[in-house]
């Protein structure tokens, strides 16, 4: 079939797999032999090959060849293929082996039939916001890095709470004893933050969601703000704190360091195949009513 108008080709895809997984190497040998069979130019990332006894690439080399990135196995795996690849524009699509996979569109046993779907242009491509994300101690950056989902400054492992100041583009908007607080983008709105009940966002929606954990108060709830501005976390007590982004990076908290948060200039670019709707996705996920009710 014809690659529709206006759309890009995806000829040269990179494969990326959850690692430790006989399933996830037999989808990905399977996927391989199909791709190929379509013509397909295939480079998988450096530690799934290892994982299937093959010789892989680095991101950076994924980054500067593959057209699009197909990601098996669940969020969290689609999340650290995504963070590696957003910097080269690289688009990913999903298929799902993990366990809830809000991010994962593809069924796994629809995997042949909705990748080469979208290899014949039925496909939609939206992109999804992610933070800036830095940690100041005095005027030491410690570390710098992006977040898909979320942000999250907790307790540590004496399980004491930390206490800490809200500041939105300079304006002291709180300080608030807690376990923590998620600031999560429209994407990580159905994660972590869900389970604290944050709010759900959607994804066209330009927002962040600042959910308190566990706070010492009645009074401090989830709030959305404009994801123009620049969310500041002051720690004041933080014995044995922490910042996690995206589960991925950490890094140790002390007493008067920052956590500065704004949206990133980069985005992520998800590839949809078709029939995606986020509704139906919620409602799938979520267990919500799977059909309008009829009237009497």
């Amino acid at each position: 079939m014809p690659q529709a108008a206006g759309k890009p080709s995806f000829g040269k895809i990179a494969l990326v797999g959850k690692l430790g997984s006989p399933e996830i190497a037999a989808s990905l040998r399977d996927l391989t032999a199909f791709l190929k069979k379509r013509g397909c130019e295939i480079f998988i990332e450096k530690e799934t090959a290892a994982d299937i006894g093959e010789r892989g690439l680095e991101y950076a080399a994924i980054g500067a060849k593959a057209d699009l990135a197909v990601v098996i196995g669940g969020d969290g795996t689609l999340l650290a293929a995504a963070r590696n690849l957003v910097r080269y524009r690289v688009p990913v699509v999903g298929v799902n082996l993990g366990r809830v996979g809000f991010m994962t569109d593809i069924g796994h046993r629809d995997m042949q039939e909705g990748i080469g779907a979208i290899l014949d242009g039925k496909y939609r491509m939206k992109e999804r916001s992610l933070l800036d994300a830095e940690i100041l101690r005095g005027s030491e950056s410690l570390l710098h890095t992006l977040a898909l989902n979320d942000a999250v400054v907790s307790k540590g492992a004496q399980g004491r709470l930390i206490e800490f100041e809200l500041l939105l583009d300079g304006e002291f908007v709180y300080s608030l004893r807690a376990d923590g607080m998620i600031v999560a983008t429209p994407t990580g709105s159905t994660g972590y933050a869900l389970s604290a009940q944050g709010p759900i966002l959607h994804p066209a929606v330009p927002a962040f969601a600042l959910v308190p954990l566990a706070p010492h108060t009645l009074s401090a709830r989830p709030v959305s703000v404009s994801d123009k501005s620049v969310i500041e976390i002051h720690l004041k007590h933080a014995q044995e704190a922490r910042a996690h982004f995206d589960g991925l990076a950490l890094a140790d908290l002390k007493d008067g360091d920052r956590v500065v948060l704004k949206r990133s200039a980069d985005t992520v670019r998800f590839v949809h195949p078709p029939g995606y709707r986020y509704f139906a996705t919620l409602r799938e996920k979520l267990g919500w009513t799977e059909a309008p009710t009829k009237p009497d």
